[in-house]
């Protein structure tokens, strides 16, 4: 009697022992998001800044506002010149228009000495004269020209200056880039900021990641596309269980993090792999979690 019951005992021990090693993850992790940085792309006293940690943002949505006064009295003075410069222009214009009028009427008198000249009324050097003349007046003509393209460039240099102020106002504005959550908050309304200085972090937290570590005899039976368990506490005692999708596999080996399980498992070469993992807002960054290989 005393047998039989030694022998269920064992075989108790042997199932439940087989149970946790088949319950045992095949590798532990930490979730984790694609955080960006929103940095501010002007310089100036911050006018709004409609940001709030943990507040969800849609792409594209303007946020904030930097001051542009400056920026606005800037391009009021660049398109003034801009005016006067074309201005200039147009009254070399029309000294051209004059000069070309003068050569029209010197190559009617021209028309008319040559005619003198042939039947012996005029002389050489009045013909002379008339040639020279309508060679002043074509490099005057010239000279007028080449100032005036010279204003036409500067014309195209403000225009260009004042499309570079209108970006620099557009860039003014705070525009959210991705949908996301807000994770921490850099900046505050009345703060003066510099272009590069950041604003906030933002990440989509319905797609998050489980970044695990596996050793080189995993890594064959795991590949890109490959749906894996996921596990992460509920509470005390029970854990969530849900399906994510391996995205990414380390080509190099690396040494296990200090964080993962066991100093002589930290010594170990593993590979890192990524787990894409829908959210329902129950993980958060940082959390940890456990990958199962699904058979």
């Amino acid at each position: 009697m005393k047998n039989s019951i030694s022998i269920l005992i064992l075989l108790l021990f042997v199932i439940i022992a087989c149970k946790n090693e088949q319950d045992k993850p095949d590798a532990y992790g930490t979730f984790e998001a694609t955080e960006i940085t929103v940095s501010s792309q002007a310089n100036g006293q911050i006018n709004r800044f409609l940001v709030e940690e943990g507040q969800l943002l849609d792409s594209g949505q303007i946020v904030g506002m930097i001051d542009t006064t400056d920026l606005h009295l800037k391009k009021a003075q660049v398109i003034a010149q801009r005016s006067a410069t074309a201005s200039q222009g147009d009254n070399l214009e029309t000294q051209i228009a004059v000069q070309e009028q003068n050569k029209e009427n010197i190559l009617v008198d021209k028309a008319r000495l040559v005619k003198m000249f042939k039947d012996g009324a005029a002389t050489r050097k009045q013909l002379d004269d008339i040639n020279g003349s309508l060679n002043l007046i074509d490099k005057q003509i010239a000279a007028i020209r080449s100032q005036n393209n010279a204003l036409y460039d500067q014309v195209e240099s403000f225009t260009r200056q004042i499309e570079q102020i209108k970006k620099s106002i557009n860039d003014a504005r705070i525009i959210n880039p991705v949908k996301g959550t807000v994770l921490a908050k850099f900046a505050e309304p009345d703060e003066i900021t510099t272009y590069g200085k950041p604003l906030y972090k933002i990440a989509d937290m319905t797609a998050i990641f489980l970044r695990v570590y596996i050793g080189g005899t995993q890594l064959p039976h795991i590949k890109l596309g490959q749906k894996v368990g996921i596990r992460y506490d509920k509470d005390e005692k029970t854990n969530t269980l849900t399906e994510g999708i391996v995205s990414w596999i380390s080509q190099a080996a690396e040494f296990t993090p200090k964080t993962i399980q066991t100093k002589e498992e930290r010594v170990n070469l593993v590979y890192a792999v990524k787990i894409r993992v829908k959210n329902d807002g129950s993980m958060k960054i940082g959390m940890p979690g456990e990958m199962k290989l699904v058979p």
